[in-house]
């Protein structure tokens, strides 16, 4: 009966707070996280043993403009995607000779490349897995691939023929499967194309923005990250306006499309937090029993130096210092996920959650929390629907 009447009480103060529209997330590692603001998505997924985080969060992103316009979840094809990018980026990367990237990498705009140029299917249509994998696994693929472009680039005949594309192609067809000209989807018939006509979605509706003093504000550049192989343009705004442009997205019920570095020692996956502590306020864990402190390695120390219990200082950041890090190469182009909400700490501190593509066998089940100071500092770029822009920025944009 005891354990019962905790139950239910506990279950009284969940729906109390869901009344609210405010939810305090269960913790276990010092930090007490209130959802304030949330914005529905599709269910988290895993991107396994792959690089494709770049489709697996645009993916969601769109899946998520879907379910906002028309209350409908689907799951979008990440194979087709990567199928599409893989052909595309050995073409490019041979044409080249070998000097732009050719790797899983990409950014969230090789998503609207491949729904522009060559349509979308349902992730049950294809899946681009084959012999019964149900999760992606593309290290030998991506070996495979890489090795044969390199061949070709060599171009030691003088001229090349068709059939290395025709051999590349057949690589990516045995690993991932072929992909569909038509298929038949809740009793419609659709080319890829078609397919993707048919989804309320479309590509010129949505724009890319970082923030970055090399290039000037408000105007277009290309960001000089080797994952951006497309050489797509960012709109470029100060980083105040792009912390307003996530915050009045999310508050007008749009996700947002993230890319930002994640090697960062204050980035706790499994503990579901990334912060960026100011050093001095980062606790020194080294106890009186030195012996004991000495005998730990370098890198245990450091583990333990940055094993934070709860809110901490943050560092204050600049427009100045995030360039510092970006042209020092301390900020890297490391991951794409999901900006779906805004939460506060039991200090108040303000966060995004953040969804990811790691599977949901973590602390807040493939969510995690993000300080205004991680932002800052560690973003590359965002995606966002134009309309979620506040009009005055995006007026300086000459939207």
């Amino acid at each position: 009966m005891k354990h019962l009447f905790i139950a239910m009480l506990a279950a009284g103060i969940s729906l109390s707070a869901m009344a609210d529209d405010k939810v305090v997330i269960p913790d276990s590692t010092g930090f007490k996280f209130t959802d304030v603001k949330i914005v529905k998505t599709t269910p988290v997924k895993d991107q396994n043993k792959s690089g494709t985080c770049w489709c697996y969060s645009t993916n969601t992103f769109f899946e998520s403009e879907i379910l906002r316009k028309t209350g409908k979840e689907i799951h979008l094809s990440e194979g087709f995607v990567v199928n599409h990018c893989y052909f595309d980026k050995a073409v490019k990367y041979v044409r080249m000779d070998g000097t732009v990237n050719f790797a899983e990498g990409g950014a969230a705009d090789d998503v609207s490349y491949v729904w522009e140029n060559y349509g979308m299917v349902p992730n049950e249509v294809y899946t681009g897995m084959t012999h019964g994998e149900k999760k992606f696994d593309t290290s030998e693929l991506s070996d495979a691939l890489r090795g044969l472009v390199n061949v070709v680039k060599k171009n030691q005949r003088g001229k090349l023929t068709p059939a290395w594309k025709e051999s590349f192609q057949s690589v990516l067809d045995a690993y991932m499967g072929k992909m569909p000209e038509t298929f038949t989807w809740e009793g419609k018939t659709y080319t890829p194309k078609t397919f993707a006509a048919s989804l309320p979605i479309k590509m010129e509706d949505y724009i890319g923005i970082s923030s970055f003093t090399h290039h000037p504000f408000y105007k277009p550049f290309i960001l000089e990250v080797a994952d951006n192989w497309l050489w797509y343009p960012y709109q470029n705004v100060p980083m105040e306006e792009l912390l307003e442009i996530v915050n009045y997205a999310l508050d007008n019920g749009y996700t947002v499309a993230w890319g930002a570095d994640v090697s960062e020692k204050g980035f706790k996956w499994r503990k579901g937090y990334a912060v960026l502590p100011d050093v001095k306020d980062v606790p020194d864990l080294k106890g009186s029993d030195m012996e004991r402190w000495t005998q730990l390695s370098d890198k245990d120390r450091e583990d333990e130096k940055w094993d934070i219990k709860g809110p901490v200082e943050e560092i204050k950041v600049t427009q100045e210092l995030r360039q510092e890090w970006f042209d020092n190469k301390e900020t890297t182009d490391d991951h794409g996920m999901v900006i779906m909400g805004k939460a506060v700490d039991q200090e108040g501190n303000r966060y995004f959650k953040v969804q990811n593509s790691w599977d949901d066998n973590q602390l807040y089940h493939g969510f995690f929390y993000v300080s205004e100071a991680f932002f800052l500092g560690k973003t590359m770029d965002i995606m966002v629907n134009k309309a979620a822009i506040p009009s005055k920025i995006a007026k300086k944009m000459g939207l």
